[in-house]
């Protein structure tokens, strides 16, 4: 008895918090919260969705890239426009919105497919909703982060926020899973509804503190022009425009094609399929819970650049690997490298970019660093869909694989990337357009 009590002694100790933990700030801790639910419906639908259109809707490569480029083209039209709102609000309320209008856009397909109206149409007006949703409350979402954190705990925290999807990545593929072999894709994603709602419903109790400049709406143009100028001169964020931005049109050319590869080379059912993206969530994991100790060690820079190599040695990987046993073996490992990369581009890609601007400053920012990685995103979609239909779905693997390994090589000779071994501090001058 004794011995078993030293024992549970010993075993909550080591799962005890660290007296400076960012879980033990009840605020950041109800937002962490909120990130784990909302991250565990974001499961579902990235498994249910493309599923559905793929498996129920017969979708071909050419649709698929389309249906991807629908939830990416409000971040073009809209993350300028919003950037310069977002400064003249409070966000947190934005982000509240924002959570429920998601969960009631993803509701929607369920509800179509109940009454037979669901067809490729339906999914391209669901993608962008969610986009705007994203374009609006996922800035949102960011800043509310640097009203609750500190600046210089910025890649701690977000090391712990992916920590968080990580975990909803590891159970989720497989809960996504089995949800869709018992009620269909579409019926799937009436749990992501009441997850991400439930989301929404924790956000209310956050409080953050935020000092509004009130603004006329004369001044609308100028300050769009604030935050374009902001952003253009400074080298940094700049160069990390480019760089992310490269990144994604890698990355969304082979999203677009990776599900239809999986179910139709290598014959994987749904609930397959939600198996092998465990392995999304055991690199994630890994990557959150090292990556701010790996960041600090070799610095932001070239932590970035290590994340561009992993995703590019995945996608070649899953593109030049045969099919059968290999190759799924090769699908899992692909989305490993993914969770691993995705992970270290991100926690330091936002760290940088939010450590290096003003407060005052941060939606437009935001907003502008959005807009400006996603413009190559869709083309990446369309050219993966289009090789996917014309050429082979691994053409479209290997175009993401080869252009991440060049962008990894570019960005290592890039000496604005390669030398951030810190955290910068803010600029704390304002453009005047």
């Amino acid at each position: 008895m004794n011995l078993l009590t030293l024992a549970r002694e010993r075993l909550f100790k080591a799962l005890a918090l660290a007296p400076d933990d960012l879980l033990r700030n009840a605020v950041y801790r109800r937002l962490w919260t909120s990130i784990l639910i909302s991250s565990l419906g974001a499961q579902i639908t990235m498994l249910a969705l493309p599923l559905t259109a793929a498996v129920l809707l017969h979708a071909t490569p050419t649709q698929m890239g389309l249906l991807t480029s629908m939830e990416i083209l409000p971040f073009v039209l809209f993350s300028l426009p919003s950037g310069v709102w977002l400064d003249r609000v409070k966000k947190l309320p934005v982000y509240v919105m924002g959570e429920a209008l998601l969960g009631l856009a993803v509701l929607s397909v369920p509800v179509a497919a109940r009454l037979d109206w669901l067809g490729m149409p339906w999914l391209y007006f669901v993608a962008f909703v969610l986009g705007t949703v994203y374009t609006t409350a996922g800035s949102a979402a960011q800043i509310v982060l640097t009203q609750v954190v500190s600046r210089e705990r910025l890649v701690e925290a977000h090391a712990k926020n992916a920590l968080a999807s990580s975990g909803a990545e590891v159970a989720g593929p497989g809960v996504a899973g089995v949800l869709i072999k018992l009620l269909g894709a579409p019926m799937a994603l009436a749990v992501d509804a009441f997850l991400v709602l439930t989301s929404a419903f924790i956000l209310r109790g956050v409080r953050v503190q935020e000092q509004l400049v009130k603004k006329s709406g004369a001044d609308f143009w100028r300050d769009l022009k604030e935050g374009l100028l902001f952003v253009r001169r400074n080298a940094l964020l700049i160069s990390l425009a480019c760089a992310v931005g490269g990144w994604q049109f890698s990355n969304q050319a082979a999203q677009v094609v990776q599900i239809l590869y999986a179910t139709r080379e290598l014959g994987l059912s749904a609930h397959s399929v939600g198996l092998c993206y465990v392995a999304l969530g055991f690199g994630t994991v890994l990557a959150s819970v090292f990556g701010h100790r790996l960041s600090r060690r070799i610095g932001p820079g070239p932590c970035l650049v290590l994340g561009f190599s992993s995703t590019s040695v995945g996608w070649l990987t899953l593109a030049l690997l045969p099919a059968g046993v290999i190759g799924v073996v090769a699908f899992a490992f692909m989305l490993f490298a993914f969770g691993v990369g995705a992970v270290l581009i991100f926690i330091n890609f936002l760290s940088l970019r939010q450590s290096v601007t003003p407060a005052p400053m941060l939606g437009r920012m935001t907003s502008t660093m959005r807009w400006l990685i996603l413009i190559p995103a869709g083309p990446g979609a369309l050219a993966g869909g289009w090789l996917g239909e014309h050429v082979s779905l691994r053409a479209g693997l290997l175009l993401a694989g080869v252009a991440s390994l060049l962008l990894s090589l570019i960005a290592w000779r890039h000496p604005v990337i390669r030398r951030v071994r810190e955290l910068p501090k803010p600029v704390e001058t304002v453009v005047t357009a």
